[in-house]
């Protein structure tokens, strides 16, 4: 069965998105290792790291994934944002092995006003700058996009082509996130579809190169280019193409995030985190 996670806080330190994950019945984690919206943090101490291994010893959540902050863009023309999005990601990857995390996940970024062909260009050489350095113990996972703007990463080719253009092709693999996948085309919604959606990832990336999910909902339809999450079976994908992942035995050590709302919802004249709603509706699919 594959290890389910959620996305959750680190407010009052990194320990406590791990304790939470666990307290909702959750098997593994997805965190970000410092404000999200800020360039710079306070440098990971070793108390505070050994802080983050004890919960995790101590409650038994695996395979812990760090999301890096939505303010980097390897693929931007400006020299400013470029160079601070260059070091910043260099940070994440430092972070991320200080804690002992051994797999980052990162959107690949958004050519704006130049071209998608050079945008993909300017993303390898970063990696390539990024990796004669960084610690190697770290795998970076680009993620699938739902292609909203100016975003790379919405094609599987657009993942292949930076890896290909890199010189550093092991220290990648790939997240696919349901709703950026839908939203950018491909369509998962019936058995059909995913079986060729996945066939064409094989064929394009390797199912090998795939080492992690985002199960997320979609409020926009099959193409839209839009990016906005839901909860599992509330959206335009429904609750069925999630039973065709949990099912799929290609897939069954995988671990898989929920990236979905926060909150609570009424369940039978009780209160309960979404997080755990949603937990529930992913088990029950599993056959």
């Amino acid at each position: 069965m594959p290890k389910f996670g959620a996305h959750e806080s680190i407010s009052g330190g990194l320990e406590n998105a791990v304790l939470t994950a666990s307290a909702l019945g959750f098997d593994t984690v997805q965190l970000f290792s410092k404000n999200s919206n800020q360039w710079k943090a306070k440098p990971i101490d070793n108390r505070s790291a050994q802080k983050f291994r004890d919960a995790m010893s101590q409650t038994g959540i695996v395979s812990p994934l760090i999301h890096d902050s939505y303010l980097i863009n390897l693929a931007s023309p400006k020299t400013e944002l470029f160079e601070k999005s260059l070091a910043a990601f260099h940070e994440e990857i430092e972070r991320a092995a200080a804690l002992g995390v051994r797999q980052l996940v990162m959107h690949p970024g958004s050519y704006t006003e130049d071209t998608e062909e050079n945008g993909l260009k300017r993303i390898a050489a970063a990696f390539d700058t990024i990796f004669q350095s960084a610690p190697d113990s770290v795998l970076v996972l680009l993620e699938t996009t739902a292609g909203q703007g100016t975003n790379l990463g919405y094609k599987f080719e657009q993942l292949a082509e930076i890896i290909a253009q890199s010189s550093y092709p092991e220290r990648f693999g790939v997240c696919i996130d349901t709703c950026h996948v839908f939203a950018a085309g491909y369509d998962i919604s019936t058995q059909k579809g995913y079986d060729q959606v996945m066939n064409n990832f094989d064929r394009i990336l390797g199912l090998e190169r795939l080492k992690a999910f985002h199960l997320n909902d979609s409020v926009k339809g099959l193409g839209s280019r839009v990016d906005r999450h839901t909860h599992l079976g509330h959206g335009t994908l429904g609750v069925e193409p999630f039973g065709f992942i949990v099912n799929d035995p290609r897939l069954a050590e995988l671990p898989m995030y929920l990236e979905t709302p926060k909150g609570e919802t009424e369940v039978n004249g009780k209160l309960l985190d979404w997080d755990v709603v949603n937990l529930r509706t992913l088990k029950s699919l599993i056959k």
